[in-house]
Protein backbone atom coordinates (compact mmCIF):
# COMPACT_ATOMS: atom_id res chain seq x y z
CA UNK A 1 0.00 0.00 0.00
CA UNK A 2 1.50 3.35 -1.06
CA UNK A 3 -0.28 6.60 0.81
CA UNK A 4 0.09 9.89 -1.21
CA UNK A 5 0.42 12.82 1.12
CA UNK A 6 -0.15 16.27 0.15
CA UNK A 7 1.35 19.81 1.79
CA UNK A 8 -1.28 22.37 2.45
CA UNK A 9 -0.34 25.96 2.92
CA UNK A 10 -1.68 26.97 6.62
CA UNK A 11 -2.73 30.42 7.42
CA UNK A 12 -6.19 32.02 7.22
CA UNK A 13 -5.40 35.00 4.47
CA UNK A 14 -3.36 33.77 1.72
CA UNK A 15 -2.30 36.30 -0.26
CA UNK A 16 -4.90 39.21 1.22
CA UNK A 17 -2.43 38.90 4.37
CA UNK A 18 0.78 39.85 2.86
CA UNK A 19 -0.93 42.95 1.38
CA UNK A 20 -2.07 43.82 4.63
CA UNK A 21 0.98 43.47 5.98
CA UNK A 22 2.96 45.53 2.99
CA UNK A 23 0.30 48.29 3.86
CA UNK A 24 1.05 48.44 7.30
CA UNK A 25 4.62 48.25 6.94
CA UNK A 26 4.47 51.54 4.25
CA UNK A 27 2.19 53.27 6.90
CA UNK A 28 4.80 53.07 9.83
CA UNK A 29 7.82 53.96 7.51
CA UNK A 30 5.51 56.93 6.48
CA UNK A 31 4.31 57.84 10.00
CA UNK A 32 7.61 57.27 11.64
CA UNK A 33 10.30 58.31 8.94
CA UNK A 34 8.59 60.43 6.26
CA UNK A 35 6.36 62.59 7.84
CA UNK A 36 8.82 63.69 10.69
CA UNK A 37 11.57 64.45 8.45
CA UNK A 38 9.23 66.55 5.99
CA UNK A 39 8.36 68.79 9.20
CA UNK A 40 11.84 69.22 9.84
CA UNK A 41 12.86 70.47 6.35
CA UNK A 42 9.45 72.86 6.00
CA UNK A 43 10.59 74.31 9.62
CA UNK A 44 13.80 74.76 8.74
CA UNK A 45 12.63 76.64 5.76
CA UNK A 46 10.35 78.75 7.60
CA UNK A 47 13.25 79.73 9.45
CA UNK A 48 15.53 80.31 6.78
CA UNK A 49 12.62 82.89 5.43
CA UNK A 50 12.08 84.55 8.63
CA UNK A 51 15.49 85.55 9.29
CA UNK A 52 16.51 89.65 9.74
CA UNK A 53 19.11 91.75 10.53
CA UNK A 54 19.73 92.00 14.28
CA UNK A 55 18.78 88.11 15.12
CA UNK A 56 20.71 86.47 17.02
CA UNK A 57 21.31 82.85 15.63
CA UNK A 58 23.11 79.47 16.13
CA UNK A 59 24.66 77.52 12.59
CA UNK A 60 24.20 73.49 12.80
CA UNK A 61 27.82 73.77 13.68
CA UNK A 62 27.90 75.57 16.67
CA UNK A 63 28.81 79.12 15.99
CA UNK A 64 26.46 81.64 17.83
CA UNK A 65 26.39 84.95 15.77
CA UNK A 66 24.68 88.05 14.98
CA UNK A 67 22.90 88.84 11.37
CA UNK A 68 24.66 91.35 9.75
CA UNK A 69 23.33 91.14 6.20
CA UNK A 70 21.39 88.67 4.11
CA UNK A 71 21.80 87.55 0.75
CA UNK A 72 19.45 84.95 -1.59
CA UNK A 73 21.48 81.91 -0.44
CA UNK A 74 23.51 83.52 2.43
CA UNK A 75 23.99 85.20 5.53
CA UNK A 76 26.67 87.01 6.96
CA UNK A 77 27.13 86.53 10.31
CA UNK A 78 28.88 88.94 13.42
CA UNK A 79 30.91 86.76 15.62
CA UNK A 80 33.21 88.60 18.56
CA UNK A 81 36.27 88.76 16.38
CA UNK A 82 34.94 89.45 12.43
CA UNK A 83 32.65 88.26 10.17
CA UNK A 84 31.45 84.97 8.91
CA UNK A 85 29.58 84.13 5.43
CA UNK A 86 27.50 80.75 5.93
CA UNK A 87 24.56 78.94 3.77
CA UNK A 88 20.98 79.84 4.78
CA UNK A 89 20.71 76.49 5.41
CA UNK A 90 23.52 76.30 7.94
CA UNK A 91 21.37 78.61 10.23
CA UNK A 92 20.50 75.90 13.00
CA UNK A 93 18.25 78.06 15.29
CA UNK A 94 17.82 80.93 16.72
CA UNK A 95 19.31 81.92 20.02
CA UNK A 96 16.32 82.36 22.71
CA UNK A 97 13.96 80.79 21.01
CA UNK A 98 11.91 77.59 22.67
CA UNK A 99 11.70 75.53 19.99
Amino acid sequence: MSFVVFAQESGGFGGAGSLIFLGLMIGVFYFLIIRPQRNRTKKQKELSQSLEIGHEVRTIGGIHGTVVSLDDDSVVLGVEEGRLRVSRRAIGGRVGDEA
